[in-house]
């Protein structure tokens, strides 16, 4: 019998809000902006419209152990905000590297939020990466600005299929060298 050793997901912290790992108390609000299909048509992962259980099932992942992905919520109640403005994941790959991914939910877009998540996580590396990957849609520039303002690099074209749009859609892909 092999032991999975239970990782603890740290609490990162920026100046105007935490990135804490998911509580199931997080599910009605991601559920709330995950069903807007801005946020949907802008990921590959989130369906629209949201089928039931479909958060409670993303929610139960990202609290598993063990788990394939670190999922944080953007925590923004330090300061007088939403205590849930949007989602930031690392999917755990090969040969000590990870893939980003995020959403912000659209009343706090414009805010850097996701910019300011991003530059936590690398700075942070929780996973002690040498790399970190992204990839996003090639029709939604904002998203690529957010990679390159956090020192990420084009890759390259590739095309991922997007389930809200039920559809393969042109991506650009991002990396990142860490200090691990």
């Amino acid at each position: 019998m092999q032991m999975t050793p239970i990782r603890t997901q740290q609490v990162i912290e920026t100046e105007r809000f935490d990135l804490r790992p998911v509580r199931r108390s997080d599910q009605a609000l991601i559920e709330l902006y995950a069903s807007d299909a801005r946020v949907a048509h802008n990921t590959s992962g989130i369906p629209h419209p949201l089928p039931p259980g479909a958060m409670e099932a993303f929610v139960t992942r990202a609290i598993a152990e063990p788990r394939e992905e670190d999922v944080w919520v953007m925590d923004c109640s330090k300061s007088a905000g939403a205590e849930v403005a949007g989602v930031i994941s690392l999917i755990h790959l090969d040969r000590n590297q990870s893939e980003v991914g995020f959403w912000v939910a659209p009343a706090f877009w414009n805010s850097h939020l996701a910019t300011e998540a991003v530059n936590a996580l690398v700075h942070d590396n929780p996973l002690g990466n040498i790399d970190m990957f992204a990839t996003v849609f090639q029709d939604n520039p904002a998203s690529a600005k957010v990679l390159t303002n956090a020192g990420f690099v084009y890759l390259g074209d590739a095309e991922t299929y997007c389930l809200a749009r039920d559809a393969a859609v042109p991506t650009w892909t991002y990396s990142t060298k860490l200090s691990a």
